[in-house]
């Protein structure tokens, strides 16, 4: 095998390049934030209700899933900071914040604001199917009518995303309720 970088191997002597200074201090505040999302989770994994009363299988339990997932986000926290502090650059504050106002954070920003509000207000607050549609729909238009590159106007995106939020909303629904006998609120 030859020893080129389109070979696949990495030439002696080489170095691999670091990565940008903002994203070593953007790589070690999410891997905090990972950390205390982790923990948090685990914890409310860990006092979750175990159901001995009712003779509830141990590896059923509600808590368990919940649990395993906080344990690998908390791994993962783990590794992102560390990985963040072990490559430390030099750099100011202001490569971040250049960072976070870019538009891949404009983004990422976006589908946290939706999805927390989706969880957090819509859901238990409306039917779920309205909730769920209004969702899907207010997602389709910020990512196709505001976010995107090119935009779409409002005109040409307002019939995919009524189509679309019709249809996700009935087949979630429907999936839940029939197929997975889940109780919406």
């Amino acid at each position: 095998m030859d020893d080129t970088p389109s070979g696949g191997t990495v030439p002696p002597g080489a170095v691999e390049a670091a990565p940008p200074p903002a994203m070593i201090k953007a790589d070690l505040l999410a891997g905090l934030f990972f950390l205390v999302l982790g923990a948090a989770t685990f914890e409310g994994a860990w006092t979750m209700d175990r159901l001995e009363v009712r003779r509830i299988n141990p590896l059923t339990v509600p808590g368990l899933v919940p649990g395993l997932l906080a344990l690998a986000l908390l791994v993962c926290g783990l590794i992102l900071t560390l990985r963040s502090v072990r490559t430390a650059a030099p750099g100011g504050w202001s490569d971040l914040g250049q960072a976070i106002v870019s538009t891949a954070a404009q983004r990422a920003g976006a589908v946290l604001v939706l999805t927390l509000g989706y969880t957090l207000v819509l859901v238990g607050l409306l039917p779920f199917w309205l909730a769920t549609g209004l969702f899907v729909f207010a997602f389709i238009m910020v990512f196709e009518a505001w976010l995107a590159t090119p935009r779409r106007t409002v005109m040409q995106t307002l019939p995919w995303a009524v189509g679309l939020a019709l249809v996700t909303a009935i087949v979630v629904t429907l999936v839940f309720e029939r197929l997975f006998l889940v109780r919406l609120p």
